[in-house]
């Protein structure tokens, strides 16, 4: 009887370290399982998107305030279109907020930073936010210290 709860034991403490893993999974992959509540959608058009990928987080100060929803070619100004839902707390972004591509750590994952502007004039659901800042490129950035390098060696 004792072995017999002694492997009831370790199967519940196996089962509670599954659950705690796939939850942890969860968090990590921005899934999310329960309702988002009330948000409004906002666009943004950005020269390069680079490791910008749908459900990345929409943060402005470091607080979460919104997800990327999808990510698509504007075929008119041959730009990328990032269509974000934000939460309705905040219905009170200036009309010449700045959005910025940026990036968690090093070579951590793609987010959007929003900075507030100053305008009187708010942004409204399905309004764009104009000023945005491209992704910045690692490789792209250790290229041009290469070939600056380069060019500096044969002077």
């Amino acid at each position: 009887m004792q072995i017999r709860t002694l492997e009831i034991g370790v199967g519940l403490f196996l089962l509670a370290g599954l659950l705690a893993l796939l939850l942890l999974a969860l968090r990590v992959s921005g899934l999310s399982y329960g309702a988002s509540g009330d948000t409004y959608k906002l666009y943004a058009h950005f020269d390069n998107i680079a490791g910008l990928t749908v459900r990345a987080k929409v943060t402005m100060a470091g607080v979460t305030i919104g997800k990327v929803t999808a990510i698509d070619l504007d075929r008119d100004s041959y730009t990328g279109r990032v269509t974000m839902e934000v939460e309705q707390r905040v219905d009170n972004l200036p009309a010449d907020s700045t959005a910025s591509i940026l990036t968690a750590g090093l070579l951590g994952e793609k987010y959007i930073g929003i900075s507030v502007g100053g305008d009187d004039e708010l942004l409204k659901d399905g309004g764009t936010i104009r000023d945005t800042q491209s992704a910045l490129v690692l490789e792209d950035l250790i290229g041009k210290f290469l070939l600056n390098s380069v060019n500096k060696e044969s002077k």
